[in-house]
Parts: structure tokens; sequence; C-alpha cells
């Protein structure tokens, strides 16, 4: 598969104290805060994600048979910190939905519990991706290093 293909990315910029703006590729722009104001913080865009992801997922899935008649998500988990630093434990996505009577709700219902299955065992990125865990390497860019680094090169 081409990087190009396989490639995401978001762009963060400051717009004032401990509050930030990402940007996604297409314009899109969400605010990330840290907890002072009713902004996202970090750790709720998380949880957001592991629900949205999810979510989608299962809505794929099952709209080909039948549209959701109602929805609603939640996620959570404990933020806690211990020897291995600061991290998230006992994550939990909750999905309500129901299905519309008749034959297609009938299907749906049908491959639901098949396909929250899929979705936690290999369909949701975001949930596979924090079960699986890959490093997260943070460096510094350009403006971060010293003169004297930048010469070096």
């Amino acid at each position: 598969m081409a990087e190009q293909e396989t490639h995401r990315s978001i762009e963060l910029a400051r717009d004032g104290d401990l509050h930030f703006v990402a940007t996604n590729r297409r314009g899109g722009t969400l605010a990330i805060g840290s907890g002072e104001d009713a902004d996202f913080t970090p750790v709720e865009l998380l949880l957001a994600a592991l629900a949205a992801c999810g979510a989608i997922d299962l809505e794929s899935v099952t709209a080909k048979r039948a549209p959701f008649s109602s929805f609603a998500a939640r996620a959570d988990g404990h933020k806690i910190r211990d020897e291995q630093g600061n991290r998230m434990v006992d994550l939990a996505v909750t999905l309500d939905v129901a299905f519309p009577e008749g034959e297609d709700g009938d299907r749906a219902r049908a491959v639901l519990e098949r396909t929250v299955r899929q979705v936690e065992e290999r369909l949701c990125t975001v949930g596979r991706t924090v079960h699986v865990g890959d490093p997260v390497r943070y460096r510094l860019g350009d403006l971060g290093r010293q003169p004297e680094d930048l010469t070096a090169r």
C-alpha cells in the first residue's frame, strides 16, 4: 500500500494559554483545551475517537440492512498515574442502538452482536491501535533545536 494512501496527519496551532486548534487536511478545525473551559481535553478526544470509530464501523455494516432508529454511545475509563506514568485504564465503549421494526430491522439486529465483536477485534482503527499498542515518539522540529544542532546536519 502506498504511503500516501495510509498517511494521516493533523496540524496543531497554539491560540492561547494551554489552548490549541487542530486542523485536518480537509480544513476542519477542533478546539482543544486543558479542561479549564468547555473545549475537549486530549483525554476526552481519545474517548470520543474510540466511541466515534466504533460507531462509524457499526453503522457502516448495519446500515446496509437498516438505519439506526436510535443511537447513543458512551466511552469511559480512568486516568491514572502509576509507576508507568500517566495513562488511561479500563477503557470501554457502550453502544446503545435500535433498529426499526420489520424485516430490514430484523436483519440489522441479526448481525449486531457479531458486528460489535468485529468492531472490537479488527474494524475500529482507534480501538485496535490502543489495544495492540504502538510506540508514540515525540521529537523536536527545527524550531525546537539549538542553532548548533541545525548546523550539524
